[in-house]
């Protein structure tokens, strides 16, 4: 019998995201904690999502600003990990012309995802939920938690897998440059 999740969709996603993933241009540079940055910046699938109140949102909605599009869950342990560092990078470099988008792929929704904002403190990220899970599928995040850095128009820079710590001095300087510069 087959596993579910390893048919359909999810498994052609993956191998199309591996393959070009492994095609890419290799990383011009890396950044703190194993932050992988690409030699040319990649197309990224258009994923839709929702916020807390379920208006609906798309990576174009952010078009214009450099984007930290981290993907997780409640119910990962490193993601409750990282979640206040990604806060506190918000706070630090938030602004028109940066944003960290916390995309939970939780499927219970927005209560949930509430829930545990309020649980640790987070202030200052907004609540964004895919309650299908396909954009992680989508974005090729082959487990969680996922990082992309997004430039202005919205193509892939960057690309941390696994948990880090996001309020790091190297890693503010690191994104901040980015901000910068990008």
């Amino acid at each position: 019998m087959k596993h579910p999740i390893l048919t359909g969709h999810f498994v052609a996603v993956f191998l199309m995201t591996a393959t070009s993933l492994a095609m890419a241009a290799p990383s011009e540079s890396s950044g703190p904690q194993g932050f992988l940055l690409w030699a040319t910046p990649n197309d990224v699938a258009q994923i839709s999502f929702e916020d807390s109140d379920g208006t609906p949102f798309t990576l174009a909605d952010f078009e214009g600003k450099l984007i930290l599009l981290n993907i997780w869950a409640t119910w990962c342990g490193p993601c409750r990990e990282e979640m206040p560092t990604l806060d506190a990078l918000q706070d630090e470099l938030g602004s028109d012309d940066f944003e960290v988008v916390a995309l939970s792929i939780d499927r219970k929704g927005g209560e949930i995802v509430n829930e545990f904002y309020q649980e640790i403190g987070i202030e200052h990220l907004a609540p964004y939920i895919d309650k299908t899970g396909m954009a992680s599928a989508d974005l090729g995040a082959v487990g969680i938690p996922t990082t992309l850095l997004l430039d202005r128009q919205g193509k892939e820079i960057g690309r941390l897998v696994g948990e880090a710590e996001w309020n790091t001095q190297d890693m503010i300087d690191f994104l901040a440059e980015m901000i910068a510069t990008r």
